[in-house]
């Protein structure tokens, strides 16, 4: 039995607090790897040039990444908290690979205001999803459903290259992202399980909760570089 009945709620309060420490301390550490995989990639050119001059070795990443999440999603209650550790930092690793391109098409000035701008949109709707009384699923459900439509119209944009479209879903991604944040911060925070701080289990828990804030930082992060990154060019 959990011994969540013995303690007060603001034992739970604390719990949950250092639990979501943990998380957002995970997810920064996976944002460093990615930045600094990215820019090294960036300031390496045979390196660059290996990845994105060959399209087998480019898309092989890109499979990689999917895998790696579909595989850390279903397979994390099998896994270790090491191996769970490692293939979440081995993703972030990964993704620094692809995302290095965004080095050499905008000025650095440019990634790294954005990047500013997505920091503290990011602190304002997880700091509202954390501390808000409001039940977000049914906008989380919404969200998540207008991401799938998202996903569908920019696979569609990819093929007949619209620019209206191009921009249509860059606006409505930003905002979906920005709403999942909050949603996601909340159902992290109750998905905590009170009474198993300092357990594989619980590491893992926050393992999982840092891959979903990741995502959303990152895909907010280049949806608003669309906006207002500025291209060398």
């Amino acid at each position: 039995m959990s011994n969540q009945f013995s303690l007060t709620e603001e034992d739970i309060q604390n719990e949950q607090a250092r639990f979501m420490t943990k998380v957002y301390g995970w997810m920064s550490l996976a944002l460093l790897v990615t930045g600094f995989v990215a820019l090294y990639v960036a300031s390496s050119p045979d390196i660059f040039t290996a990845i994105f001059s060959n399209s087998l070795v480019f898309w092989g990443l890109i499979i990689g990444e999917i895998f790696l999440v579909g595989y850390l999603a279903v397979a994390v209650q099998r896994m270790s908290a090491t191996m769970a550790t490692a293939v979440f930092l081995l993703y972030a690793a990964i993704n620094g690979l692809t995302l290095s391109v965004i080095f050499l098409k905008y000025t650095k000035a440019s990634i790294e205001s954005t990047f500013f701008i997505t920091a503290a949109t990011f602190a304002i709707m997880s700091i509202y999803g954390y501390v808000t009384k409001k039940d977000l699923t049914k906008i989380g459900n919404l969200l998540m459903m207008a991401f799938v439509g998202l996903i569908l119209a920019t696979l569609v944009n990819f093929f007949i290259k619209n620019e209206m479209l191009y921009w249509i879903t860059t606006y409505i991604g930003i905002l979906i992202f920005v709403g999942l944040i909050a949603y996601d911060t909340q159902k992290i925070k109750e998905m905590n399980i009170i009474g198993n701080e300092g357990t594989d289990e619980d590491r893992k828990e926050a393992i999982m909760g840092a891959l979903s804030l990741y995502l959303d930082f990152i895909n907010l992060f280049l949806l608003l570089l669309r906006l207002f990154g500025r291209t060398k060019d």
